[in-house]
């Protein structure tokens, strides 16, 4: 059964990109989207935006196929501070191929581990990605 489980690796060139994005300095949104190389058996970069907000990131990932978003977020806290948490998001839609749902879902620990990320949810539909889902997310964590 593990033997069929397959952990693809991180590209390195995206584990530095994902060393600098967590030390980044702005203060907007961005998000770092991420895909599997199949051939490869690679865990790549997709595409990067910059001053992005949950609805739009939404909207950038394919309703078929799953991602690895890595998600920095301006948080305001009820109590007035601010807080800007590096979220890794886990896009598993209903109605991806079985295999494509292995391949990403066997990897998901060890991209999780390489970027040392504690704030890790998933998702199954990418309607659910909205500003409160995540606003109820990062509670949890208070």
């Amino acid at each position: 059964m593990s033997e069929s489980l397959v952990v693809c690796d991180v590209d390195e060139e995206l584990v530095k990109k994902l060393k600098e994005f967590r030390f980044r300095k702005e203060t907007n949104n961005a998000a770092i989207i991420m895909k599997i190389d199949k051939d490869k058996q690679l865990v790549i970069l997709e595409e990067e935006h910059e001053d992005i907000s949950p609805d739009e990131l939404k909207d950038e990932l394919p309703e078929r196929q799953p991602r690895f978003i890595v998600y920095s977020y301006k948080y305001e806290h009820d109590d007035g501070r601010v807080s800007y948490p590096l979220c890794f998001i886990f896009s598993s839609p209903v109605g991806c191929k079985p295999e494509q749902q292995m391949m990403y879902a066997g990897s998901k620990n060890k991209l999780v581990q390489t970027v040392q990320l504690t704030k890790a949810f998933e998702i199954r539909n990418t309607e659910d990605l909205t500003e409160d889902w995540l606003k109820e997310k990062l509670g949890f964590f208070r």
